[in-house]
């Protein structure tokens, strides 16, 4: 597969994923819905890490440790600033959702603090950082 094949893949799990968000939230489960954000932003960053770099997508669920490798490598030297302003602290919150998810303990608390509002606050957010990052495409 070459470089842009591998996008449309990453880019295609991505939004089955954010979908999948939506349909949470619908139903009223307000930690999944974090979680499938997070599963959807990391995937299209990481769809974006194989575009420009034509390796695999690193072993992480950091997406923070995912776009900073593309800032510092230059492939998106141009979005560094726009990044650490605006989306750097929004992707920090993103991973604490998918450790939670992971790790039963940190769930009961984080499913306690999860509530519609936050769900749909989180969800929105999500929504407009994907739609950033499908732009960072060549």
């Amino acid at each position: 597969m070459d470089p842009w094949e591998k996008y449309a893949h990453w880019e295609d799990i991505a939004l089955y994923d954010l979908g999948t968000a939506e349909a949470m939230f619908q139903s009223g489960r307000y930690l999944y819905v974090v979680f499938m954000c997070q599963q959807a932003i990391e995937k299209i960053a990481k769809g974006l890490f194989v575009l420009y770099t034509d390796r695999e997508a690193p072993r992480t669920h950091n997406i923070h440790l995912i776009m900073r490798t593309l800032f510092d490598e230059g492939a998106l030297a141009s979005e560094s600033a726009e990044y650490d302003r605006a989306h750097a602290p929004f992707f920090a919150e993103l991973l604490a959702y998918y450790i939670s998810e992971r790790y039963p303990s940190y769930r009961e608390k984080l499913s306690a603090s999860v509530s519609g509002d936050k769900a749909k606050d989180v969800l929105e957010r999500t929504k407009g950082v994907f739609v950033w990052l499908q732009s960072l495409k060549r």
